[in-house]
């Protein structure tokens, strides 16, 4: 017997199985978070051929894809504050909505500033994804069910991101790239229409949720209620906000080259070493006379670029896992955090610049997955935070982390593109970048207080 999963009711304090309806949302947060980074992540493997079409520069590409993380950025806030006043439900419905139209949008896009401008607007609509997930999160698990939650929804996006370089190879054999971005934007409309049916923002609405299952939830009473009074001042004059924010900006910075110039990186500088490999011209052989030569070097390097992504997602469930264990068996939630943290960030800057300086390709793109392990080591922990430290505010102090993490999004492309336009393609500078700012999140981690609730601290001071 499971005793997370058994309650007494209220009414006869008899103890009975819970129902477990709340499963349900994590698995829409899973599935949505794979559609998501599906529509996300398929610009970056789009990106040569949509450069070669409209004849894009590489500053010009650093813009498209950091126009995109600009709007993420910057609508974070604003969606999570929503979804705090109004409930997930409906913001969820219309996020999802809009960033599918976005989607296909993409397709429609005929130079440079209509590419920059409906990438932008597909980030404003994205913004509302993970705070709103997280907010739902909130109002439906037991505290001790979402740190594995948020696990296991970052595991789905990872992914997802990780099979799209090469659903979009596949894809684009068939189709152009204009027609590829139409045929992502359905899969958001079929997840909003099943969500819309069975979702509900409190459990107490949904017929599948008896009352032991209610009594496991009796301390979300107060997430689930809207509201808009956020306390903006202790938000933005608390110390561990501006160290969870500026971690997640350096994480944002190194992780957003994975799903945007990797692809661009894997061509440009691992392209021959690709067809030199002697596991890659196995491969190679065994699709010969199913593939033409080019598009088998396009598989190819589509399987490498989801690595990162793939690595990144065991990465998020590893953790998700040990931690859980850990504070279980200690009850040191905060030393347990910081470590995960402070070790996730160091070994993502060391392993990332090992990754460039391996002459095999394959090696170099384990190294770079270990990376990516490494660095999503951190997103339970990071989410979990906002969790603890926001409670009711959840969906707005995790919509602020985001947003800064989105700077960071920007900021990551728009300097690789510079570093390659005006340092003659200068690899080694783009990934030493990368690899300085991984080391300074993982500093941030050492300081943080991950646990103190904003209303906890504000009765503190208030009876000091």
């Amino acid at each position: 017997m499971n005793p997370s999963n058994v309650a007494a009711t209220p009414q006869t304090g008899a103890r009975v199985h819970a129902t477990r309806a709340r499963y349900w949302v994590i698995v829409f947060a899973i599935t949505l978070a794979i559609v998501q980074y599906i529509d996300r992540v398929a610009i970056s493997q789009a990106m040569p051929q949509i450069a070669t079409d409209l004849r894009f520069s590489s500053a010009e590409q650093g813009a498209v894809f950091s126009a995109f993380a600009l709007a993420y950025a910057l609508f974070e806030i604003p969606t999570g504050w929503l979804g705090d006043k109004i409930g997930a439900r409906k913001v969820l419905i219309r996020v999802v909505l809009w960033w599918s139209f976005f989607t296909a949008a993409t397709g429609w896009a005929w130079n440079h500033v209509s590419m920059v401008v409906t990438r932008f607007l597909f980030g404003a609509g994205e913004a509302g994804c993970f705070p709103n997930l997280t907010k739902a999160f909130s109002a439906w698990l037991p505290v001790g069910e979402r740190t594995r939650a948020q696990a296991l929804m970052w595991m789905g996006a990872r992914w997802g991101g990780a099979f799209t370089p090469l659903l979009v190879v596949m894809v684009m054999a068939f189709v152009n790239w204009r027609t590829a971005f139409l045929l992502f934007a359905l899969l958001g409309v079929v997840w909003t229409v099943i969500f819309y049916l069975w979702f509900r923002d409190n459990p107490r609405d949904h017929k599948s949720v008896n009352a032991a299952e209610l009594e496991l939830l009796r301390d979300n009473e107060q997430n689930v209620k809207g509201h808009g009074d956020v306390p903006w001042r202790r938000l933005v004059t608390r110390p561990a906000m501006w160290l969870l924010w500026a971690q997640y900006f350096c994480l944002s910075f190194g992780w957003y080259f994975y799903i945007t110039w990797l692809p661009t990186y894997l061509k440009e500088v691992r392209g021959m070493e690709l067809r030199n490999n002697a596991l890659m011209q196995w491969l190679a052989n065994q699709l010969e006379g199913s593939l033409s030569p080019d598009l088998t070097l396009q598989v190819l390097a589509a399987a490498l670029a989801g690595i990162p992504l793939l690595f990144g997602g065991f990465g998020s469930l590893f953790a998700g896992l040990i931690s859980g264990r850990i504070i279980a068996k200690t009850g040191r939630v905060v030393a347990v955090r910081r470590t995960i943290g402070f070790v996730g960030f160091t070994m993502a800057s060391v392993l990332l610049m090992l990754s460039f300086h391996l002459k095999d390709p394959l090696l170099g793109m384990l190294s770079m997955g270990m990376a990516s392990f490494c660095n999503d080591m951190t997103l339970p922990g990071s989410w979990a935070s906002c969790m603890d430290i926001g409670g009711r505010y959840a969906g707005t102090v995790s919509g602020s982390m985001n947003m800064m993490g989105n700077f960071g999004g920007m900021a990551g492309p728009f300097v690789v593109g510079l570093i390659l336009h005006y340092a003659n393609h200068d690899w080694y500078l783009a990934f030493l970048s990368s690899s300085v700012i991984y080391f300074l999140g993982g500093i941030c981690w050492l300081l943080i207080d991950p646990v103190t609730p904003l209303e906890a601290e504000h009765e503190r001071q208030s009876t000091a």
